[in-house]
């Protein structure tokens, strides 16, 4: 097990999301974010379904800076309902886990 987690935001559009994840970054909330542009998002929103061209980021931060990360998203995020969703990370390079600590402060 380690503290290291991926979190997962989606955007309205590329630089939307770049800027909120270089901003992250800056504030060493996260350690990097690995954007994926275009997605394709289809959901049901009010009632009705919709398939939009949405980014996506895959941040690696600690878990224990997720409510932080949370908070920023819901303050600063266009959408009235962001996705924002923890994934933990149970394994992986210890070189990479140790510079995700490293670069994030800690909570």
């Amino acid at each position: 097990m380690t503290d290291v987690v991926e979190v997962i935001i989606t955007g309205p559009d590329a630089e939307w999301l770049a800027a909120f994840t270089r901003r992250l970054v800056d504030d060493r909330l996260a350690a990097c974010g690995h954007h994926l542009v275009p997605i394709r998002s289809i959901y049901r929103w009010q009632g009705t379904v919709h398939d939009e061209q949405e980014a996506r980021v895959a941040l690696h931060t600690r878990a224990s800076l997720v409510d932080r990360i949370t908070a920023r998203v819901n303050a600063e995020h266009p959408y009235e309902v962001p996705c924002v969703i923890a994934l933990p990370v149970s394994q992986g390079n210890p070189a990479y886990l140790r510079w995700v600590l490293d670069e994030t402060e800690p909570a």
